[in-house]
């Protein structure tokens, strides 16, 4: 008979270390996973009947152990770098649910996807904290490690599945939330790529004109007519300046856009612009819309989840994506945390539509919250998906008549000077 250590994650998610006899591995695994534990670490102690230190009583760590953080040792860095995509962490989420619904601890669990993996860096990525929950840190704990692919929301997520012992549960959760997310994002992607194409290919159009062709056209123009129409001077002058200045002009459009995007990186310049898109006639609905239901959706899957109140509103600050409406819901939170309801301080701060706010006030009432801001979130991506169809449908023919409007303006410019001649002639 051998003695095994080992140190093992219980069903409520403490962590637990002791002894155990068993004849091979394979039994000690199974007397482990008959006692309801899942093992991070199982080494032999000693074999074949040799006398071996009595065991150590198995010990769980006090709540504020529990929620301590365990020192997880730094990731090693991937083989080849590169990025890895969020439609990744999202399947890998999926199947990381679906391992661990079928009861195979999580350690193994981890090793089977890293070495599935395709990506190197987030192969790399699973090993690493593989390893790290099988030195006896949580799995929250070690993707806190990795923030570049494990934001706030998903360790919080993680870490309330530990505490409450249905990480399976959770991480299936976490997983529909982001497929929605990747849904509704690719569904907007689509949306835009034809627009954004007739307006790329209207721009490369017009600046080869202007740069390339019209200059050698007018110069022939100007050898036959002693004066230019207006319109034809008109184009005239901007072709030659753009093609006397277009490296200036190019390193100024380079320039203009570095700074901008240096100011947007302030946090000024991101307060401006989120206020600025809230602001925007046509699109400013869709953005609000859209941060509506990401906040619904994200709080109730929370919710639901088993965190409480206060610290839900904290992660959803931090993901909602426009920092206007993250200030209201820091106020909001802060109301909260005097006692009262959640909708009474989105009510009074006027943060959403009235019938949302009825929704979350009924579901308080009845007890059932994270079900009624989960219908708020669907009601709201509607909305959204909506008002979005409606403005690309308009942007497409507003672009394409806004390119020919400036090809046709090219065009006249060009045909007066030859009517002239023509007419001059007769």
């Amino acid at each position: 008979m051998n003695v095994f250590r080992y140190r093992a994650i219980q069903v409520d998610g403490a962590m637990v270390e002791g002894r155990l006899e068993a004849e091979d591995r394979r039994s000690a695994l199974r007397l482990l996973g008959q006692r309801g534990l899942y093992p991070s670490r199982l080494e032999l102690c000693s074999g074949n009947g040799a006398h071996a230190p009595a065991p150590a009583t198995a010990r769980t760590p006090d709540p504020a152990a529990k929620k301590a953080r365990v020192a997880v040792a730094p990731a090693a860095p991937s083989r080849t770098g590169g990025r890895v995509r969020r439609r990744q962490v999202t399947a890998f989420t999926r199947e990381m649910s679906a391992l661990l619904g079928a009861g195979i601890p999580i350690p193994q669990a981890l090793t089977t996807l890293g070495e599935e993996e395709e990506s190197p860096a987030l192969h790399d990525t699973l090993l690493a904290i593989s390893d790290a929950v099988r030195r006896g840190a949580p799995l929250s704990g070690a993707m806190e490690e990795h923030p570049r692919l494990f934001n706030r929301l998903y360790i919080s997520m993680v870490r309330v599945g530990e505490e409450a012992g249905a990480l399976p549960a959770v991480m299936a959760d976490l997983a529909g939330l982001l497929e929605h997310e990747d849904e509704v994002r690719g569904e907007v992607v689509t949306a835009i790529a034809y627009p954004a194409f007739v307006l790329a290919f209207g721009v490369v159009t017009v600046v080869i004109l202007l740069t390339v062709v019209l200059p050698r056209l007018f110069g022939m123009l100007q050898e036959m007519l002693e004066v230019l129409p207006l319109p034809t001077r008109v184009l005239l002058g901007v072709s030659e300046f753009l093609h006397g200045n277009w490296p200036w002009c190019l390193a100024a459009l380079v320039a203009t856009m570095y700074g901008c995007r240096r100011y947007l990186g302030t946090p000024d310049g991101a307060l401006a612009m989120d206020a600025f898109k809230l602001r925007i006639p046509v699109l400013g609905p869709v953005f609000r819309a859209s941060a509506v239901s990401r906040f619904a959706r994200t709080l109730g899957t929370l919710a639901r989840s088993g965190v409480s109140l206060l610290p839900a509103l904290r992660i959803v600050e931090e993901t909602i994506g426009n920092r206007v409406l993250a200030r209201q819901i820091a106020r909001v939170a802060e109301e909260t945390r005097g006692g009262d309801s959640l909708a009474a301080p989105i009510r009074k701060l006027g943060l959403f539509p009235r019938g949302v706010v009825q929704m979350i006030e009924v579901g308080e009432e009845s007890g059932r919250l994270d079900e009624m801001l989960l219908k708020v979130a669907d009601i709201e991506e509607r909305h959204m998906r909506a008002r979005t169809r409606t403005v690309i449908s308009l942007l497409a023919p507003v672009l394409i008549l806004v390119v020919g409007a400036i090809v046709g303006f090219i065009v006249i410019a060009l045909l007066l000077p030859i009517f002239r001649m023509s007419s001059a002639i007769q």
